[in-house]
């Protein structure tokens, strides 16, 4: 069992992993508040309901369980699907005091961490996350939001879950292109404060990608211990909480081109990732050595290291211009001084941007 506290006042939370949570949950002492609540409503897709429901079912068998099952992807975490909740929980009657359990990957899990915002002016929710991305990123720190065609994730709101639950073995039935895409994720935990974990996971490519224990939990602990300490001193990103946007601002640009779902989120941050390391490198802060690395390793982990077919600097540029940390006109991008310690910067120019985007093709 592997643990992790998001230490935060009075909205602290745990988080457990352990390959089988799901079946020994009820036993945690951390996990003891969740059995107050009786009347329950999980939300999920059918794919992981199919596998996973039976299960959250008996975790919960003291109270009245509903669920609501939405289609999959990244193209319905959006209003409509927000509404759809909604009404579904009017319906249900359901109350303030219940509690709603996101089982699923991020966009199930930002869903729904946005209707428990929102819904009766707050109510509790518990993720559970099924993918490796939202294990060891989206599930922690209470980023909720939804889609806008012009913008990915610029409607939502911080809200902080009741606890994250997660049980490794959920990612033996998760197809290998979602794997990839977490560990996108991963490798941005390494490049953002932590070139000794960069190195474990070259050493440990092979039981990860195997997907064996204990180095799936170790890896999981490890990024959620990074992301609850950045999110304990800066809950609302009002500066080194950024840092967790590395590849980001990138990344979210190639989502909304190519049309949300198009590309899984971990995907489009790897591209992301590298071309943050190469306007580094175009700076002289990295070697090109260091972006070879970085290469290698996305490479490594089956993900992709150039944009979209046919989409050029002019298309990046209007969503750059208009993503989350803009600040004061400026686009601000998260960069790498050295692997391992990353800065928020506001003075890239489009001339860079455009130099450094023609090195990603071919």
């Amino acid at each position: 069992m592997e643990k992790v506290a998001v230490q935060l006042g009075l909205r602290s939370y745990p988080i457990l992993i352990a390959p089988a949570l799901c079946q020994s949950a009820a036993e945690q002492p951390e996990f003891s508040t969740l059995w107050q609540y009786k009347k329950v409503a999980v939300i999920s897709n059918p794919l992981v309901a199919g596998l996973y429901l039976d299960k959250v079912r008996a975790l919960f068998a003291h109270a009245e369980v509903s669920e609501l099952l939405l289609p999959d992807g990244e193209a319905y975490k959006t209003l409509a699907s927000f509404e759809q909740v909604c009404s579904f929980l009017l319906q249900q009657k359901f109350p303030r005091d219940g509690l709603l359990v996101a089982l699923g990957g991020g966009v199930i899990g930002d869903l729904t961490g946005f209707v428990a915002a929102c819904y009766q002016r707050g109510t509790a929710f518990l993720q559970i996350p099924t993918t490796l991305l939202s294990q060891v990123d989206s599930s922690v720190g209470g980023k909720t939001a939804v889609n806008h065609p012009l913008g990915k994730n610029m409607i939502g709101a911080f809200n902080q879950p009741q606890a994250v639950l997660i049980d490794t073995d959920m990612l033996q039935t998760l197809p290998a292109r979602e794997f990839a895409a977490g560990m996108a994720e991963v490798i941005k935990y390494g490049l953002l404060g932590d070139a000794d974990f960069l190195q474990w996971l070259s050493q440990h490519q092979g039981e990860i990608q195997a997907k064996q224990e204990p180095a799936l939990s170790q890896m999981i602990r490890h990024c959620c211990q990074m992301k609850a300490d950045i999110v304990s001193r800066d809950e609302t990103e009002q500066g080194e909480r950024a840092l967790l946007n590395l590849g980001h601002t990138f990344g979210h640009a190639i989502e909304a081109w190519l049309g949300y779902g198009n590309w899984l989120h971990g995907e489009a941050v790897a591209v992301g990732m590298l071309m943050a390391a190469k306007l580094s490198a175009a700076r002289g802060w990295i070697s090109a050595e260091d972006v070879t690395r970085i290469h290698d390793l996305l490479v490594a982990a089956q993900l992709p290291v150039s944009p979209p077919v046919g989409m050029t600097i002019a298309d990046f540029l209007p969503y750059m211009k208009t993503d989350k940390k803009v600040k004061a006109g400026q686009m601000r991008f998260i960069l790498l001084q050295q692997p391992g310690r990353a800065i928020i910067v506001d003075d890239v120019t489009e001339q860079e941007l455009i130099q450094v985007f023609g090195t990603l093709h071919g």
